[in-house]
């Protein structure tokens, strides 16, 4: 009996092992992958251009007319952040701030379509960041959104500081998505009006699976609570914490999804698990036809844009008869 007992015990000290050391090889690629950085600046330049031809001339240019300047700040986790920003076409007839956030691997370079969009289309005035571990910003690993929210409200106050105004909006893509959702659940100041989140994903559990079977569907999801293990003791946080929905059952301002419909990397259904858990407040979504993953202001730029507007009014208009709730 002390034999078996013996066995049962070595065996399951083996599996808690393996289930560690495969959770720590799937961390490698989807929190800590290489290169990054500085390191890959020119391929979010690239990415770019990619997503609207011209952005990076565009970029360069107003960097150098020193309209686009560079900002820094000290993290909620003590790194040093960067962060772009840029006033609007017409700074005295601006009509609010935007913060735009990027995604997963990429820089604040990689959507410039949308900064120019809210700069040269909506007149809006732009901050748009290097969250964690991405171009300029120091950190030691992608926090997945997590803890970007808290840097994020560190950032709403900069971009206050410089633009003033008593409407801005955040507005994230992928991952900068679903930053944006984990913020909306927070305690913000009153001038954070309303939310856009592009294609994010409902949770960190979720997105990590999805990228297992997309592996090889014969890897058993359970590693997920080994990946969640490590994350927890190297870096501070569970996956179960990192969840969309969590923080959007707590969001009572107006919010915007957006999802197209052929999104294979965060597919479509994530849109529907998000937008339901939102239980408060007002809320809109726009599926997208024909659209993958972050596709859907390149596929459809004016309808992108007639969507925003139409949603900004109708804040505007909930804003002045007191119908939102903070």
């Amino acid at each position: 009996m002390k034999k078996l007992l013996s066995g049962i015990g070595i065996a399951l000290v083996l599996f808690f092992l393996g289930l560690l050391l495969a959770g720590n090889y799937m961390l490698r690629f989807g929190i800590t992958p290489d290169p990054h950085g500085l390191e890959d600046l020119e391929r979010t330049r690239f990415k770019a251009d990619t997503l609207m031809p011209g952005s990076i001339a565009w970029y360069d240019s107003l960097k150098t007319l020193d309209i686009l300047k560079d900002h820094w700040t000290t993290g909620e986790d003590g790194f040093k952040l960067h962060a772009c920003s840029v006033p609007a076409a017409c700074p005295s007839e601006a009509k609010g701030t935007a913060i735009v956030v990027h995604g997963h691997g990429d820089s604040h370079y990689v959507f410039l379509n949308l900064v120019r969009m809210y700069r040269d289309s909506l007149n809006f005035n732009v901050l748009f960041p290097d969250l964690q571990f991405h171009g300029y910003s120091d950190g030691d690993e992608i926090q997945m959104g997590w803890k970007d929210r808290l840097d994020l409200m560190r950032w709403i106050e900069v971009a206050h500081t410089l633009f003033g105004g008593d409407f801005m909006v955040l507005h994230g893509v992928s991952m900068g998505g679903a930053t944006v959702m984990m913020t909306s659940g927070e305690q913000l100041p009153e001038y954070v009006r309303c939310f856009v989140e592009d294609c994010g994903y409902s949770s960190v559990y979720g997105m990590f699976a999805k990228g297992m079977q997309d592996i090889d569907p014969r890897i058993p999801t359970f590693i997920l609570y080994g990946a969640s293990v490590i994350t927890r003791i190297k870096y501070g946080w569970w996956f179960s914490e990192a969840d969309c929905r969590k923080a959007l059952s707590r969001c009572e301002r107006p919010m915007l999804f957006i999802h197209g419909e052929e999104d294979e990397l965060v597919p479509f259904e994530h849109l529907q698990e998000n937008y339901n858990a939102k239980t408060k407040g007002y809320k809109e979504y726009w599926a997208v036809p024909d659209a993958r993953h972050t596709e859907a202001y390149y596929k459809y730029p004016q309808e992108y844009i007639r969507r925003l507007s139409a949603f900004f009014e109708t804040v505007h208009k909930m804003i002045e008869d007191g119908s939102i709730n903070h």
